[in-house]
């Protein structure tokens, strides 16, 4: 009678035992991600210098609105406090406007939007790979491609000139969350990380292309979901 209780107790503890990191786990997570950009702008003193002196007040920025996509991320335990995690987002679309410009060279306006896919790569540290909830810090290295690069003026005496953001960028990423490790292998997860992302704006003149923006988007990224250990 003892063994069968024994052997019953053991059985019952083995899916709670497996939900805790080992070395050599791998763990993919589904979370819906919002992508909140903290963005920096110099766009009126970059035309006013580089296109027509005047054309902006010198406060005029651009500004990138924020977006919510889905993401997939596969993580891999080298130990069961160190993991390595690849967030695989889906391209994240996101509208591009002039702010803070009441001028009529360049007034404010929606100029498009762009499409931008941001891979990252973190290595964490677990803090208590095996209790159930199990905080991290991560730092890393993200990498944005510009998909779709095209903006245009809608307004103003500049109407149909061609805007465009002139490349990708790479940069470093830093990363806090947990997990809330369920059985059978199952998790919950929060995770915020920040990430350093820059570019050129350039716009189409006479005489070629001028940079009128050295644009920071540098966002939060907020993220929650689920996840399965294997």
């Amino acid at each position: 009678m003892k063994k069968t209780a024994i052997s019953l107790m053991l059985a019952a503890l083995l899916p709670a035992m497996h939900s805790h990191a080992e070395k050599g786990d791998l763990v993919v997570r589904l979370r819906a991600t919002n992508i909140s950009p903290n963005e920096s702008s110099d766009l009126g003193k970059y035309v006013n210098k580089n296109v027509a002196a005047g054309a902006m007040s010198n406060g005029a920025e651009l500004k990138v609105d924020s977006n919510t996509i889905p993401e997939l991320d596969i993580s891999y335990y080298w130990t069961k406090n160190i993991a390595t995690e690849l967030i695989l987002a889906l391209g994240s679309k996101h509208d591009v406007s002039v702010s803070k410009e009441p001028g009529a060279v360049v007034p404010n306006q929606k100029l498009g939007s762009i499409d931008a896919l941001p891979p990252t790569l973190t290595v964490q540290w677990h803090f208590n790979p095996d209790q159930t909830f199990d905080p991290y810090v991560g730092a890393g290295i993200n990498a944005t491609f510009m998909l779709d690069r095209k903006l245009e003026l809608s307004q103003g005496p500049l109407a149909g000139t061609d805007i465009k953001i002139d490349r990708s960028s790479f940069g470093p990423a830093l990363q806090a969350g947990f997990d809330v490790n369920l059985q059978d292998g199952w998790l919950l997860n929060a995770d915020v990380k920040y990430l350093w992302i820059d570019t050129d704006v350039k716009l189409k003149t006479a005489g070629g292309w001028s940079k009128i923006d050295s644009l920071d988007v540098n966002p939060w990224v907020l993220s929650i979901g689920v996840g399965k250990r294997f």
